[in-house]
């Protein structure tokens, strides 16, 4: 096999990986220097030349001409009396080039090259992918489901790029089917051993970003800023948003008529509830804003220590905390202060037994409400003893569900 036929065989892999013929080229030169490496320790003797517009490659080896008998390496090494056959003007200490075809280094060497080759057209694959994705990060893209287990998705692009979704970055409601076209962003790129590993997300806030960039012109043009986007995947998110023209209205136009906008949104994201408020520079506007369509007496700002106290009456305390603490949760998140709530009470305030299951578990609570123990001063005004006599309860459990009531209601 020759040089040009040698390439010529790697045509249909080049062709299929969209290898330009330069990187080829670059790749073969790298590919013949490791082989003469391997085959002759070093490649310091040897010029490979390879020249992209015929396609072809040439090696030359530069022998040292020594005295007659005076070789150690006859491949590296020419005797005079060999070289003068060739030019009689050849004298001892001049070196003479020889051209190396690959087939004159044996049969082995050609398939050693053949997997060298091989092994530096998939680094090269490797790497094009590794850049073509990691320029892609915080990216949006598609790819149907490959492989579903149990602690990740597989998903294959139309170029037969793979792409691995963990558990840990799908909405708690995924459900993936096999062939299903999914929708996430690409969250991270890393060699995992030679081959690079591409992670998606579809938790992440940039996904929520990216999203509404698609549905809304307006962000995607930057008459609309989407200034802050925070998120409880599958709950709930919170997005803070600013027009430059003040004639603009940024949370009508991310809503759209009857939410026509957003809903597209909401549904890729499984039913996310999805808040969209005005972005202030103001933090009791935004701290205000943050906290939603709740009643807040006064708010006070620690600009030093980015603290936020919420003066709000006892009945606004379960719409401020929110479903599980969400809605407080993302609402520190989005203004960027740490907000408590003070709760104004009056001496005849009492509170609703559901509004303390973030600290009392459902069970607990559900015993009292079955015999008609709904608020808080219900259960506290009466003995322990009495109260184990009307709901299946330990003792020191109704105990440590008093001492909870009273601490809210200041007894």
């Amino acid at each position: 096999m020759d040089n040009l036929a040698l390439i010529e065989s790697f045509g249909d892999f080049k062709d299929e990986k969209g290898i330009s013929k330069i990187d080829l080229m670059a790749i073969i030169e790298d590919s013949l220097k490791t082989l003469l490496r391997k085959r002759y320790d070093s490649d310091d003797h040897f010029d490979v030349i390879v020249n992209p517009d015929k396609g072809d490659f040439q090696i030359f080896l530069n022998k040292m001409i020594v005295e007659d008998e005076m070789s150690e390496d006859d491949d590296l090494e020419i005797e005079l009396s060999e070289a003068k056959k060739i030019d009689e003007s050849f004298e001892v200490g001049e070196e003479y080039t020889q051209e190396i075809l690959v087939s004159q280094l044996g049969r082995r060497s050609v398939l050693t090259l053949k997997q060298i080759l091989s092994t530096k057209l998939q680094e090269y694959n490797n790497a094009a992918l590794y850049d073509e994705f990691h320029d892609k990060i915080g990216e949006i893209v598609v790819g149907e489901v490959h492989h579903i287990r149990n602690k990740h998705v597989i998903l294959l692009d139309d170029e037969g790029n793979e792409f691995i979704l963990p558990k840990e970055n799908q909405i708690p409601s995924d459900y993936f089917k096999k062939g299903e076209s999914i929708r996430s962003i690409v969250e991270s790129v890393d060699f995992h051993g030679s081959k690079p590993q591409i992670i998606l997300s579809r938790t992440s806030p940039v996904f929520l970003e990216k999203l509404l960039e698609l549905e809304i012109p307006e962000i995607q043009d930057g008459t609309i800023i989407l200034k802050k986007v925070v998120r409880i995947p599958g709950e709930k998110a919170k997005i803070a948003v600013d027009a430059y023209d003040d004639r603009i209205d940024p949370v009508g136009a991310c809503v759209g008529v009857k939410g026509s906008r957003i809903h597209g949104v909401v549904r890729e994201l499984k039913n996310e509830n999805i808040d969209v408020i005005q972005w202030s520079k103001n933090p009791e506007i935004m701290v205000k804003r943050a906290l939603g369509n709740v009643t807040v007496n006064k708010i006070e700002i620690n600009e030093e220590t980015k603290y936020a106290l919420v003066y709000t009456p006892v009945e606004e305390i379960s719409r401020v905390i929110g479903k599980q603490g969400q809605n407080i949760r993302l609402a520190t998140w989005l203004s960027g202060y740490e907000i408590d709530v003070y709760r104004e009470k009056r001496e005849d305030d009492d509170v609703n037994i559901d509004e303390f299951r973030d600290e009392i578990e459902d069970w607990v609570i559900d015993e009292f409400k079955k015999v008609g123990l709904l608020t808080a001063r219900s259960i506290v005004d009466k003995d322990t003893d009495v109260l184990a006599k009307l709901v299946d309860l330990e003792d020191e459990t109704i105990d440590d569900v008093k001492q909870i009531l009273k601490a809210e209601l200041d007894i």
